[in-house]
C-alpha cells in the first residue's frame, strides 16, 4: 500500500539553520535503510523535499501507517517534524475502479 508521509518543521527547527536537526537529517537516509526490513516498509519510493516549505514528502510502499509512525520515531524524523501519514492512490488504479463501476 503506498502512503506519503509529509514532515514539516519551522524554520528554527530547519536543518539549515539548527545545529541538531542537521545532525538527525544527516543520519536519516542510514537510518531509514537499516529499518525499513524491521518496520514492515516494501520500499521507499522518493523522498522529496521542498526547502523554502520547510516540508518533507517521504512516499512510502508499506503495510501499515502504524508501522509508518514508528519508523519515523525510530530514525528521529519525528524529533523535528509534524508527521502528516496519508494514504495515497496510483491515478491509473483509480481510473480502473471509476469505469467498472456501474452507472
Amino acid at each position: 500500500m503506498l502512503f506519503g508521509v509529509f514532515a514539516t518543521h519551522s524554520p528554527e527547527s530547519c536543518p539549515l539553520n539548527n545545529k541538531n536537526s542537521k545532525k538527525i537529517f544527516l543520519e536519516i537516509q542510514d537510518k531509514l535503510k537499516k529499518n525499513l526490513k524491521k518496520f514492515g516498509i516494501i520500499r521507499v519510493i522518493g523522498f522529496y523535499m521542498s526547502v523554502l516549505e520547510h516540508e518533507w514528502i517521504i512516499i512510502l510502499d508499506a503495510k501499515s501507517a502504524h508501522e509508518i509512525e514508528s519508523l519515523c520515531i525510530t530514525v528521529g524524523i519525528s524529533s523535528i517534524s509534524t508527521i502528516k501519514i496519508v494514504p495515497l492512490n496510483d491515478f491509473k488504479v483509480a481510473i480502473n475502479r471509476l469505469k467498472s463501476q456501474k452507472q
